[in-house]
Formats: structure tokens, sequence, C-alpha cells
């Protein structure tokens, strides 16, 4: 029983709780005036996150630093002008289905991604480069100042490269990985759902690193784990240190509220429901408490008798005689008596009793070594049925982001994001979950359109970036599921929409006085780049708006203008030039939450004064945006 406080809350202390979940990177330990070690907030890093410039400071903590650090996090908050656009043609089932394969820098997407998913994905898998000297990294460049950043949209180096190799020689080789993962780790936080979760393939050389920028991004009491994968291949057999069979799997949730998942019974577990009665096989679990606290003082209520098939009374009591406790109160105990989940195994003249679990819809608790799922040679047979050539050299097995899911939690509508996605794993594993228990998870691939070497198979087979390789590879294995499914996957989404990350679809229409002139007049008309088409306009809108880029579009024609429908009226719009006062009545009469149209797009100045009163006559709710 607890007792009372009588007193009143600690308010530091709830004010401590709050600056924890909102900046668990700002946790630190100092010394008081007494000398003793106390838990603190680091006014310095909560001055950085606040701040739109880099904060310098010189006090002494404990605390995990590299250099640049400071920059990374400002480019982690620095605001992006930037867009998806819609690519048609590269996509399968545009219309109807739900998942996305975006292209571009994971850094900008995931930037681009925070209105519209913040708080909504339940699982992230990310694979990235492991820093093995002979990996390329992101080079984001901090030799620039945020206004270059944003305006050196592909932050090439000097020959166009955007990755660049890390090799061991490098004197900041742990800095630039570091300062590559740090920001992109930041901002997918913010996208998890509370009880969201992140899994990070790793190996050795960055396993220490990668777990504190965690225990700061996430917060150390949301470490959930980390897993030792055997990956059923043993490298460095022509190097003098150890032979390498393993990677790890590090694992955070957002927030402490995550339990772990069970996964799917092998068949050693399967074997021990050896006993079967009318509910299915089952297996025995003995009734007595063992172990640990299991004397009578620790649960007196838990001290009863129980009356066996011969009629006798059985106390439980412990191997060396002590008064032991049952694992049930007596209340509970009838409830199982009565549904036939009672088990009494007699043993000479002795009864001993157990209690019943069955195998249907029976999981086990994971472990941390994973030494049951095959490795990575079964990765690289599953992707050449696929795609024969060889055409990816790390592709994770299927079944490894299958467990993830399930350990995850993955309901049948959650959203799983992959944004180093190679070879689209995870989505071959999203389909594959999917037809087998018929939900309907959602995912969200992202990849750099990292050009593959001329004299690889994979660009002889036709494949001129990693873009391609994982476009495809979802292509075939959304066929392959279905025909395997059968009829039980005839509504199975194994489409997905394909966006680009693109420079901002408005033009730059701020110009310094000393570069005006005259002729500028024409081009800012219209705030529109010419190249630009509705349905990109439409996109950066759902960015900008918070609507989910799966969301269902329906195009129609109200008085020859074309009309964007999104989400069942959440969102109309309309960017057509020369809107009249038709197309604004009929669409206020559809009282859509949004409305958006251009500025420059209405027929005259009598549509322009008439738009108000329309809305406010038909659908004063709406909330109206212009372009």
């Amino acid at each position: 029983m607890d007792k009372l406080k009588m007193h009143t809350p600690n308010k530091a202390d709830e004010n401590f709780r709050k600056l924890v979940e909102m900046f668990p990177n700002a946790v630190t330990e100092t010394i008081d005036e007494n000398g003793e070690v106390v838990r603190a907030i680091d006014k310095d890093v909560l001055m950085q996150e606040i701040s739109c410039k880099v904060v310098e400071n010189q006090e002494e903590r404990y605390q995990f630093t590299w250099p640049d650090k400071k920059k990374s996090m400002l480019l982690a908050n620095a605001p992006l002008a930037k867009t998806l656009r819609p690519c048609r043609e590269e996509s399968v089932n545009f219309d109807s289905t739900e998942n996305l394969y975006i292209e571009g820098d994971n850094l900008e997407v995931l930037k681009l991604l925070q209105e519209t998913y913040l708080g909504k994905i339940k699982m992230i898998y990310i694979d990235p480069p492991y820093n093995t000297g002979s990996d390329f990294v992101y080079e984001d460049d901090f030799a620039q100042n945020i206004d270059e950043y944003i305006e050196n949209s592909g932050q090439f180096d000097e020959e166009g490269n955007r990755l660049v190799q890390n090799t061991e020689s490098n004197g900041r080789f742990h800095t630039d990985w570091l300062n590559m993962i740090y920001p992109r780790l930041r901002l997918a936080k913010d996208l998890l759902t509370d009880d969201g979760v992140i899994f990070i393939s790793i190996d050795d050389n960055e396993l220490d690193n990668l777990i504190k920028i965690c225990n700061e991004v996430f917060g150390a009491n949301n470490f959930v784990g980390n897993v030792c994968r055997a990956t059923g291949t043993t490298t460095a057999q022509g190097t003098d240190s150890l032979g390498k069979s393993f990677d790890y799997l590090v694992i955070y949730s957002k927030m402490e509220k995550f339990t772990v998942g069970g996964i799917d019974l092998d068949e050693k577990d399967i074997a021990r429901y050896n006993l079967e009665d009318e509910k299915g096989k089952f297996s025995i679990l003995q009734l007595r408490r063992t172990g640990g606290e299991d004397r009578r003082e620790d649960r007196p209520s838990m001290y009863f008798g129980i009356e066996t098939p011969d009629g006798k009374i059985v106390y439980p009591i412990g191997p060396t005689g002590y008064e032991s406790r049952w694992r049930v109160g007596r209340e509970t105990y009838e409830k199982m008596l009565k549904n036939n989940e009672i088990y009494f195994k007699k043993d000479g003249d002795k009864y001993f009793i157990y209690y019943k679990f069955y195998l249907e819809g029976r999981s086990k608790r994971p472990s941390n070594l994973w030494n049951d799922i095959e490795g990575n040679k079964k990765a690289q047979i599953d992707l050449k049925n696929l795609i024969p050539e060889k055409v990816f050299d790390t592709p994770k097995p299927i079944e490894l982001l299958t467990r993830t899911m399930k350990i995850a939690k993955c309901s049948n509508d959650s959203i799983i994001l992959d944004f180093f996605s190679g070879s689209s794993t995870t989505a071959h594993a999203v389909m594959k979950l999917n037809a087998e228990d018929g939900g309907n998870r959602k995912f969200i691939m992202v990849q750099l359109p990292e050009e593959t070497d001329e004299k690889s198979e994979a660009y002889k087979a036709g494949y001129k970036n990693i873009c391609e390789i994982g476009k495809e590879r979802i292509r075939r294995a959304g066929t392959k599921i279905k025909e395997e499914t059968g009829l039980s996957a005839q509504n199975l989404d194994i489409g997905f929409r394909v966006l680009k990350c693109d420079t901002s679809n408005m033009k730059d229409v701020y110009y310094n006085p000393a570069e005006y002139e005259p002729s500028l007049f024409t081009s800012l008309t219209d705030n529109i780049k010419e190249d630009r088409t509705p349905e990109d306009l439409l996109f950066q809108v759902m960015l900008d708006l918070g609507v989910l880029l799966s969301s269902k579009i329906e195009e129609t024609t109200i008085a020859g203008k074309k009309v964007f429908n999104v989400a069942e009226g959440f969102l109309i719009a309309c960017f057509d030039d020369d809107v009249t006062d038709e197309v604004i009545k009929e669409v206020a009469k559809q009282q859509p939450y949004y409305f958006v149209m251009r500025d420059s797009s209405m027929a005259n100045d009598s549509v322009a004064t008439n738009f108000e009163q329309i809305f406010a006559t038909y659908s004063p709710d709406t909330v109206r945006k212009v372009l």
C-alpha cells in the first residue's frame, strides 16, 4: 500500500521530467556546492537547441562530443526550402497505393516529412554505412553557413560526388560518420509514435559511438537492447585480426512506454506442446512458485490448500520443506479450474499441480542473440531469385525485417520507415508479412540515387543508380508474392508512389535591390517555376499542410478547370489560371477543411472580391490558402 506524500508535488522534478522528454541530450551530471555529483540540465546544450546560431562555451562536464557537433545540431534544426515531386511513370498503382518510395538525400527528406509524419511512424529500420574504412558517407558541408547549405541543394563535392569515401587515414574518420548520423537520428525520433521504436544495424566500428549518440537523442532510459545477429558468413579472413561472424542491431524506443513484442516459435519450441485437450495442444508449468520471491510471507494470499483428484489437500511446499506459494490467488485458481486450465500429474502416491498454456496464439520473448535467422547468403539468394544479376552487395535478410516488425508490434495499419533503404528489403518484408496475416502496413523507403559503378553487374544490367534497383525489387517482389499467395492476397497493396526530392516549386522572388532591373517585373507576376505541374504543386501543399503523401487523390473538372480532391474532401486544390466564381462556388459547396489555389489564378478582380463572400456563405469554416 502506498503512503500519502502529505506534501505538494516538486515542481522542479516535474519541469526536469518535461525537459528530459523534450531534450534528452541536455541531461547531464555536475558537481553541486557540496561536492556531490547531481543530475542537471546542460544550459549550453539547451541554449543551442533553441538558438539559430552556434553557441560557444568552455565549461567541462560529463558529455559525449566531437568536432563540429554543434554545427551538426544546428544542421538538424535548420529549415529547408525544398519539395517532393511525384513521378507517376516510375510508380506502381500510383492512385491506389499507400506506400512511398522517395528519392533524395535522407537528411532533406526527413526534414520534409516532419510536418506530415510527425508522431506517425511506428517503426524505423536503417542500415547506415558501417564506417569500415571503405564505406561512403554523406558529406554534409559544415564549412558553409546554413543559408549556403540550403542554397547548395545537392551538397556535392568538387568532383560532383554526393557521397565521399571515409578512409581510415582520414583525420576526421569518426567525426565525419558522427556528423552524418547525428542529425538524421534527431529528425527520425520526432517521426516516431509515442510507442514507436527504431532498429539500427551496425558493426564493431561505430557500435559504441552509436549507442552514445542514441542515449543522447532518445535517452538512455529508452535503450531496449543490443542484438547480436549471426550473419552466416565470416569476413576478414585475409587479415591478422579476428574474423567477423556477426553484426549488431541497436534498438531504442521513443518513450519508456514501449514493450517488446513476441516472436514466432521455432520447431523446438512447438515440440514442447506435447499434450492436447478439446481446446488444442498445450504444455504445462508448475503452479507452485519457484525461484526468487517464492515464500509464503512474500504473498500470504497465494498460500492455500488445493484438493487433488484423490481428495487430498496439497499446499505449496518448497524443495527443502519451507512454506512456498502458488503463482495465483485462490479466486484466480478457481476460475482456472472451472475452465479446465489446471493439470494434475501423479508421481507415485503424490500429485503435482500444473497449469496449462496453449500453443494457439503463442509467441516467445526474443533474446539478444539471433543465430536462428538465415544470414546474408540467404539474403543474396532471395534478391537473386528476383533479379538474376548481382546488383547489390549487402542486402539484409527478409526474416530479419519481419522479426523487427513483430518485436515493434507493428499493427495491421502501421507505417514502417527505412531511410537507408538500399535494395528495399524492408519494403519486401512489409508486403510479405501483410500477405501472411492480411495486414495493411505501409512502407516509406528513402534512398539517395547513388550511381552504380560502371564496371558493376548492376550497371551492365541497366541499373544506373541504387534507387532503380530498389524500385525494381519492389515491383518484382510484389508480383511474386501475389502469385504465390493467390486469392488471399487479392487486395494486397504491392504498389508505391515515387516522389523525388527537388528544389522548391516557388521562384526566388527575393532580390537584392542592387540586382533589381525593370525586366524582373514580368517574372514576378507568377511565383511558380515554369517546369512545375499542378501535381507538383499539390504535393508541396500536402507537405506544408501535413496531409499524408499516400492520401487518396481524385482529379475532377469544374467549369473546365482541373480540381484535386485529397483524402475525401479534406483538401481541395485548383492551380489552373482564370478561376471563375463558378469554380469557387462549387468548391465551397463541398465544404473542404482546406482549399488552396494560386494567388495569381483568379480570373479577374471581381472573383477576388467575391471569393471570401462565397466561402462565408457556403463553407465559412474552410481554411483558405493561396500559393
